[in-house]
């Protein structure tokens, strides 16, 4: 008997509910796992309408039980449907599937870690069906489409690939969709895990954008690119997201042109700052003298007298100094996160400093390299930035500038050769000319014609 087969697929869990209900003398047969349903929602709408319909009703279920999401399925689709919140009724051969989702998700909040100056606060959640809504409130075109599919083999989790059907190069959502459909494992916690899968080629440099915006994804749309949304995943995919994507953030589109550029322009400058400053510093204080003036390298070597290690070793030191109050500073919880950066940044560096274990202009180097990478809201970025500022550190101890120059070139071969889904990763249209580090105001806006061949905003074909 099908029920016998249920319980036994089910197994010991206690939380699948099987229920008998009497119907006009002729037994129905319910199931629901009462961990994933509404369960006043099953005893208000579904269990008092069934003991008060007819025999003859119950070939009618779906015309008559009050729901909008009711369906027949196949006998081996039921355990699917209710380990996704459905409630199933047994009535003879036919097998209805109800939907009764019980809500688990914290609903809607404030942006946490791609903080809001001057646009809106709404983020993504951890449910599918609201962070669909969220895009589709900004966008209000049947042009957005949201090709939907299920990853993973035990958890079935709901991923769509989103995309403007106007706007969008066809290939790329092609590309991606048989990318995503050949995913075989066992299960899908987070967007995280299709991100590892869709970049392919490794590289310390983030080549997909994650955002919990919904603002951000609907503008990334609106320029010809993908997002893809994951169930029980706060964060949205964007791609392909190219070099000059991470010196831009969304507030850039809600003030003057003007204040953007200078922002954008300080972000380069603090890009150089923390990749290059503690490598130049310890080449030009410990090889190449004759590039720094008399007076100023006599005042660096003062402040070193009485510091027992190298420089190299003391850079290195301060770095992983930083790196531990960073992570410990992320890792706790507010009230006692911000005790733990006073503590660490204030009064131990004090005192390693007046114990002669580190120099004050190391500390200055090092803080200020590590503070100019925390401009950027991606957390890979600024571990690559880390990763590329000790490579060059230890080029600069080895070869001294030359080493620092050669590991630039490196740097820059690697940004220049990397490319995501046939596009090259620094890839500025003409038409991004006037909104890449200076942002022009022109009164027609085009998109970038490498994405989309529909480049001019307003125009539909």
């Amino acid at each position: 008997m099908l029920i016998d087969e249920l319980k036994r697929q089910v197994g010991y869990s206690e939380d699948y509910i099987f229920k008998d209900v009497l119907v006009d003398g002729k037994i129905v047969h319910v199931f629901f796992n009462e961990v994933l349903t509404n369960g006043t929602g099953i005893n208000d709408f579904i269990l008092r309408q069934l003991i008060l319909l007819k025999k003859k009703n119950l070939k009618k279920l779906g015309e008559i039980l009050p729901n909008t999401n009711i369906k027949i399925i196949k006998k081996e689709e039921i355990l699917d449907y209710v380990n996704q919140g459905f409630l199933i009724i047994i009535v003879d051969n036919l097998i209805y599937a109800s939907e009764f989702k019980a809500f688990l998700d914290r609903g809607v909040t404030t942006i946490e870690s791609e903080l809001s100056i001057n646009g809106p606060k709404d983020s993504f959640c951890e449910n599918f069906n609201t962070n669909l809504g969220l895009i589709r409130r900004r966008i209000k075109s049947c042009d957005l489409q949201a090709k939907s599919l299920l990853i993973g083999r035990s958890t079935l989790t709901k991923v769509a690939i989103m995309y403007m059907e106007n706007i969008a190069d066809k290939n790329l959502v092609k590309k991606i969709s048989k990318i995503l459909e050949q995913i075989d494992i066992d299960g899908i916690i987070d967007s995280s895990y299709l991100k590892f899968a869709l970049e392919g080629r490794h590289s310390f440099f983030p080549t997909i954008m994650m955002s919990e915006r919904p603002d951000k994804s609907a503008m990334a749309l609106l320029e010809g690119k993908i997002v893809i949304l994951v169930d029980m995943s706060p964060y949205t995919l964007i791609l392909p997201s190219f070099f000059l994507d991470f010196f831009h953030t969304v507030d850039d589109y809600y003030q003057k042109p003007s204040n953007a550029t200078f922002i954008r322009i300080i972000r380069v400058f603090a890009f150089i700052i923390a990749v290059f400053t503690p490598a130049i510093y310890i080449a030009v204080t410990t090889r190449n003298y004759n590039l720094v003036p008399l007076p100023l390298l006599l005042m660096l070597k003062a402040g070193r007298t009485f510091v027992p290690f190298p420089a190299y070793i003391e850079a290195l030191f301060m770095i992983i100094c930083f790196e531990i109050l960073r992570e410990s500073d992320v890792r706790m919880s507010s009230t006692s996160g911000s005790a733990v950066s006073i503590l660490g940044g204030l009064i131990l560096g004090d005192a390693a400093v007046a114990a002669g274990i580190v120099s004050p202009i190391m500390i200055i180097v090092i803080a200020i390299s590590s503070i100019a990478a925390l401009i950027f809201t991606s957390l890979e970025l600024v571990n690559a930035l880390r990763n590329y500022k000790i490579f060059l550190l230890i080029l600069g101890t080895i070869f001294g500038i030359y080493g620092v120059v050669v590991g630039s070139i490196i740097m820059f071969y690697k940004i220049i050769s990397l490319r995501l889904f046939g596009y090259h990763y620094i890839s500025v249209d003409e038409n991004e000319i006037n909104d890449s580090v200076v942002k022009i105001n022109k009164r027609i806006r085009r998109r970038n014609s490498i994405l989309t061949k529909n480049i001019v905003r307003g125009k539909y074909k």
